[in-house]
C-alpha cells in the first residue's frame, strides 16, 4: 500500500486549512534549533523554509519573522500581517500546484519535538465561569453567598508568574507548601496532599498597547493573535491557607501548562457565540450588547489516566475574553506582546461539565496522585461543517522532591 500523502487528511481532521495553528519545533538533526511550524493534520509545515520556497507566495518582507525561533516576532507584527500569512500558508498547503515544492517542508508531527511556542511576557488568570465560582464558593463558604457581590460586576482575576508557563507535555513535580486544615492547630510544611486541575482557556496578546491607554471591547481582534488551551495546576491544601485575605500565590505559581499550538482567533469566528444572559448590567467599557458575540463555543474535554473526567462547555462563561481584556487594561495597565491571559476554571450546570477536582469531588476528593496524567483537547465548531482543532495540554505527576525548607509532613 502505498505511503499517505501529508496532504490527504483523514476525514474531520480538526487541524486542516481552517485552522492551521502555530508553533515552535526541533528536530534530532538539529536538537539545538528551534524552528516556527504549522500543523496540518500530522504533520508540521516548516514556517521559516517557505519564503525561499516559495517566494511569490510569502511575501519576503516576513522572512525574518518567520525564521525566528520564537512566534513573538511574527505575534509583535499586528493583526494585517498574522491574516497575510495565515493566508500565504493555506495557499501553499491548498494549492496543488504547490505540492511538489511544499511537500519536502512536511515533517512527521511524530518525529519533533515541541517547546514553549511563545516567550511569555505577563500571565493573568481570570475567574470567569458562573458555574465555577458558584460551586467553589458553597464548597468554601457554605454560610454566606456562593458569589462575592463583585463578581457579575466585573471579571475577578489575579496575576500569575510568567516563569512557570510551561508547554504540554512538561512533567509537573508535586509542589511543596504551607497547609493547615480547620481544626490543625498550627500549619505544617510539606508536599501538597490536594493537587488539583483547571481546565482553561488561554489567549496570547500580539499586537502590544500603550501604557494608560486602555483597550476597548472593539480592539479585540487587534490586540490577541490567538487561543491555546491551559491546565491551570492547582494545589487546593496550600491555595486554601494562603488565598484569606489575597489571591492565589504558591498554590498556583509552580505551574501552569499550556499547548504547543496557537491557533489564530480567525479561525474561530464560526464558533461565535452570544455569552449568558447578565442578570446585571455591566458598566459601560465592560458592556458588550451592541459588539459581535464574544462567546466561543469550545467544546473540551479532560482525561485523567485516559478515561473521561468531564467535558465542559466554553459557551457557558459568564464573562468574554473581550471584556478581560478591557478589564485588564482599564486602569491604564498595557499590554506587552507574548502576554498570556486565561479564562478561569471553565464549568458548565451538569455534573459531567465541571473542569477541577474540586467540583467533582465537592472538595472531598481524591486528587491528584503522583502518576496520575492528565490531558486537556478542545474543538470548535468552524465553517461548513468542519472541526476547528486546538492543541492538547498533557502533563504528568512526579513525586514532590526532597526539599531543605523541611522534612515532608
Amino acid at each position: 500500500m502505498p505511503e499517505q500523502s501529508p496532504f490527504d487528511l483523514t476525514e474531520g481532521d480538526p487541524f486542516g486549512p481552517h485552522t492551521l495553528p502555530y508553533g515552535v519545533f526541533s528536530t534530532t538533526e538539529a536538537p539545538g534549533l528551534r524552528r516556527l511550524g504549522v500543523r496540518y493534520g500530522r504533520h508540521v509545515l516548516d514556517l521559516g523554509a517557505l519564503p525561499d520556497a516559495l517566494p511569490d507566495v510569502v511575501p519576503a518582507a516576513h522572512a525574518a519573522l518567520l525564521t525566528a525561533g520564537t512566534l513573538n516576532p511574527l505575534l509583535a507584527a499586528g493583526r494585517p500581517v498574522w491574516q497575510e500569512v495565515h493566508a500565504a500558508v493555506r495557499t501553499a498547503l491548498t494549492d496543488p500546484a504547490h505540492r511538489t515544492t511544499v511537500a519536502p517542508l512536511l515533517r512527521p508531527l511524530d518525529d519533533v519535538t515541541l517547546h514553549l511556542p511563545f516567550d511569555v511576557a505577563d500571565y493573568v488568570d481570570f475567574y470567569s465561569s458562573e458555574h465555577h465560582a458558584t460551586n467553589v464558593g458553597r464548597i468554601f463558604r457554605p454560610d454566606d453567598a456562593a458569589l462575592p457581590p463583585n463578581w457579575k460586576h466585573l471579571p475577578i482575576g489575579y496575576h500569575g508568574r510568567a516563569g512557570t508557563v510551561v508547554v504540554s507535555g512538561t512533567p509537573v513535580v508535586r509542589p511543596h507548601g504551607q497547609r493547615k486544615a480547620p481544626a490543625d492547630a498550627a500549619p505544617v510544611f510539606g508536599p501538597s496532599t490536594r493537587l488539583d486541575i483547571e481546565a482553561e482557556v488561554g489567549f496570547v496578546v500580539g499586537t502590544p498597547s500603550t501604557l494608560h491607554a486602555p483597550v476597548g471591547l472593539d480592539a479585540f481582534r487587534e490586540h490577541v493573535f490567538g487561543v491555546c488551551l491551559v491546565n491551570d495546576w492547582s494545589a487546593r491544601d496550600i491555595q486554601a491557607w494562603e488565598y484569606v485575605p489575597l489571591g492565589p500565590f504558591l498554590g498556583k505559581s509552580f505551574a501552569t501548562s499550556v499547548s504547543a499550538w496557537i491557533t489564530p482567533l480567525d479561525a474561530f469566528d464560526a464558533a461565535r457565540t452570544a455569552p449568558p444572559a447578565r442578570d446585571v448590567p455591566p458598566l459601560p467599557y465592560l458592556d458588550d450588547t451592541a459588539a459581535e458575540p464574544g462567546g466561543l463555543d469550545l467544546r473540551i474535554e479532560v482525561r485523567l489516566n485516559g478515561e473521561v473526567l468531564s467535558r465542559p462547555p466554553f459557551a457557558a462563561m459568564y464573562w468574554t475574553a473581550a471584556q478581560q481584556l478591557a478589564h485588564l487594561t482599564v486602569n491604564g495597565a498595557s499590554l506587552r506582546t507574548g502576554d498570556l491571559y486565561a479564562s478561569g476554571t471553565v464549568s458548565g450546570p451538569e455534573p459531567d461539565q465541571l473542569g477541577c477536582l474540586l467540583e467533582l469531588t465537592r472538595g472531598k476528593g481524591p486528587y491528584l496522585q503522583d502518576g496520575d496524567e492528565v490531558t486537556l483537547t478542545a474543538w470548535a465548531p468552524g465553517p461548513d461543517g468542519v472541526r476547528i482543532g486546538l492543541g492538547e495540554v498533557t502533563g504528568r505527576v512526579l513525586p514532590a522532591l526532597e526539599h531543605p525548607a523541611g522534612a515532608p509532613a
